[in-house]
């Protein structure tokens, strides 16, 4: 439970039709086996202690006073387990039968949540047996003990104060307002449903898409349970669907037609953190809603969920390609809109034979077939000086010719060998002063041929270069109109991977290849024996580090802690811990230090979900301090 991920599991025991003595063993069996791994919130189907489908045999006092008998065994075989289990039974209230959701802890009932909406149609008969529930909470007596009842109740967890638990019952999730909306919004991050659904054509998928679109609306976890084996198949046949969603993510699912215990953990302070930054998520207290206290024991939860080491890029090659030509195409329409705007005639590029200016080109390639103008009104534009090398010089040429742009070399050595002498900058001293004065040369030269063209300068800086300000002040770290701005380091390279394999250029693809092999570099300090000598990840640390740092620490606001906790999870030996401390503290360094360059960024899209622009998702004042963020991470012993 540190850090917020709470272990739920949705069970599905195997049962048989009215046999409250067997389905009770088969429930205690899967309560013993969630013990075991550790679970605190367990979900099983809808009447499951009886079966969902004894017709009318709910008439029956037999099968009532059977469940009840069941229900109090497994009640008793909870005593001293904090875990919350949630059980379907019938349950007689003041002379009606209702379809309850039983929430067990610690050996006693701490509340029953009756279904609201019975299904009474095609091959559903509920509202034959049961009553719907009522429109207020009440306290009822039930097996001998006054317990909450109702569907308004949301369970609450001493010491974890982003945990509020409730429940709803099949149906109620497929009717226009399901009681969860109500529920999410007094402040339950946690929903279980219990269901009996059969299984139909494409009844699997359609519920999936339910599932995790309500997770995602209610900005929750969603844990699913169904009936499955044992249950009559008269008419029907159950598959035992079971899925545990979070935000609109499927964290696990079950195959059909299984028995069994579906884990994984569901972060509730993930959830929390995103529900304080949505304003259309507003929580309220809610009057009609009552809170029931539960106690928990803290401790740390062992994670079976995926984390995925590089969160920006997709693992399914289908999925990945997808995004690439989304992402290509949004970067495209945004630059075309601006030159169509400002009447610009040409699109100014400087080109380095690097993985931005390539990925940059290529966006503004297809931002001129939108427009339907010619290539050559994009001028790209070498600027060799004292790092070049000759691979990336060529491959900059290369990649020009085969996209038929407008190419011009101009060298700046001369110029910034004038201008060093001028502020009488000390001979072969590699400084920064020495790596600016070159930067800062290029963007003079672009903005004065876009000026000459009655152009505009399209920047190639990425998002993860503007999270560690690994730009040059008023140099690169200015355009007109940065195409990268939202685009980590990690997916530029798949976008311009995804370039190339869609291409039917053999010496395109040939050059676009060779820039994916060429390590990441400024190319601002001489090259040795021609070979790139200043390499940016051995100076600020692995980008995909980096990327991952971003992701979880800013876009979903995780303590520093987690972050390291969650990244050695996911590189796993990849990379050791001292090095992940190491490149985390200077990620946070770094972040901090460099905000004075985002606070003035030149306009450009936003692709993704994060982005650090000063006029959309990311306000931070240029002097606030990482103090707090860099000493709880000088409190993590290794």
């Amino acid at each position: 439970m540190f850090d917020g991920f709470i272990k739920t599991a949705a069970a599905t025991p195997e049962i048989k039709v009215a046999d409250c003595e067997y389905n009770t063993g088969k429930i205690i069996d899967l309560i013993n086996e969630a013990k075991s791994k550790r679970v605190k919130i367990l979900v099983f189907p809808e009447l499951c202690i009886t079966g969902y489908t004894c017709g009318d045999l709910f008439f029956q006092p037999s099968l009532l006073d059977g469940a009840e008998k069941a229900l109090l065994n497994i009640v008793s075989a909870t005593e001293n387990c904090d875990m919350t289990i949630t059980v379907g039974a019938p349950l007689r209230v003041n002379g009606k039968v209702y379809n309850c959701a039983v929430v067990i802890q610690n050996g006693a009932i701490r509340g029953v949540v009756p279904k609201k909406y019975l299904p009474n149609y095609n091959e559903f008969y509920e509202k034959r047996w049961f009553m719907s529930a009522p429109d207020e909470n009440s306290d009822e007596l039930i097996l001998g003990q006054l317990v909450p009842f109702g569907m308004n109740i949301v369970f609450e967890f001493s010491g974890i104060p982003e945990l509020k638990y409730a429940v709803e019952i099949c149906e109620d999730l497929w009717s226009p307002k399901p009681p969860s909306i109500d529920l999410a919004l007094a402040g339950a991050t946690v929903i279980a449903n219990l269901s009996a659904s059969n299984e139909t054509i494409g009844k699997d998928e359609y519920r999936e898409s339910l599932i995790s679109g309500q997770s995602a609306r209610l900005i929750c976890g969603y844990v699913f349970a169904s009936a499955g084996e044992g249950e009559s198949t008269v008419d029907l046949v159950f598959g035992g669907h079971r899925m545990i969603a979070e935000n609109g993510k499927t964290l696990a699912e079950s195959e059909l037609y299984t028995t069994g215990l579906t884990v994984s953990e569901i972060d509730v302070k993930k959830l929390y953190s995103e529900r304080l930054r949505n304003t259309s998520f507003e929580c309220k207290s809610g009057a009609s809603v009552r809170r029931v206290m539960l106690e928990i024991t803290p401790e740390i939860t062992e994670l079976t969920r995926s984390i995925e080491a590089m969160p920006f890029v997709p693992t399914e090659d289908n999925e990945k390609n997808s995004r690439c030509a989304k992402i290509l195409a949004m970067q495209a329409h945004g630059l075309a809109k601006r030159l169509k705007h400002i009447n610009s005639k040409t699109a100014v590029i400087g080109i380095s034979g690097g993985l931005d200016s390539c990925l940059a080109l290529l966006a503004t390639v297809e931002a001129m077939k939108l427009l339907k103008r010619p290539m050559t009104d994009i001028i790209a534009v070498s600027m060799p000086c004292f790092g070049t090398t000759v691979r990336t010089k060529t491959n900059a040429e290369k990649l020009c010719e085969t996209l038929g742009v407008t190419f011009k070399t101009v060298d700046i050595a001369e110029a910034v060998n004038i201008h060093l002498r001028d502020i009488e900058h000390k001979d072969g001293e590699f400084d920064v002063t020495y790596e600016n004065a070159q930067a800062r040369e290029r963007t003079q030269l672009l903005m004065d041929i876009a000026n000459e063209t009655n152009g505009i300068v399209v920047g190639t800086g990425d998002l993860s270069e503007l999270a560690l300000g690994w730009a040059t002040y008023n140099g690169d770290h200015i355009s007109m109109y940065g195409v990268n701005c939202s685009v980590p380091k990690t997916l530029a390279r798949h976008i311009v991977r995804y370039f190339m394999n869609v291409s039917e250029n053999s010496e395109l693809k040939t050059a676009l290849n060779d820039i994916l092999e060429t390590p990441v570099s400024p190319e601002l300090l001489p090259a040795k024996d021609g070979e790139i000598s200043q390499k940016t990840e051995d100076i600020v640390g692995p980008y995909e580090l980096h990327d991952f740092f971003l992701y979880n620490g800013i876009r979903w606001c995780f303590s520093p802690k987690k972050v390291f906790r969650l990244a050695k999870y996911a590189f796993g030996s990849a990379y050791s811990p001292e090095v992940i401390l190491k490149w985390e503290k200077t990620f946070y360094k770094r972040f901090f230090a460099q905000q004075f360059k985002r606070s003035c960024l030149p306009d450009g899209v936003k692709v993704g979900s994060v982005s650090l622009s000063p006029r959309g998702d990311w306000r931070m004042p240029s002097d606030a301090q990482a103090a707090l963020w860099l000493k709880e991470l000088e409190d993590i012993k290794l």
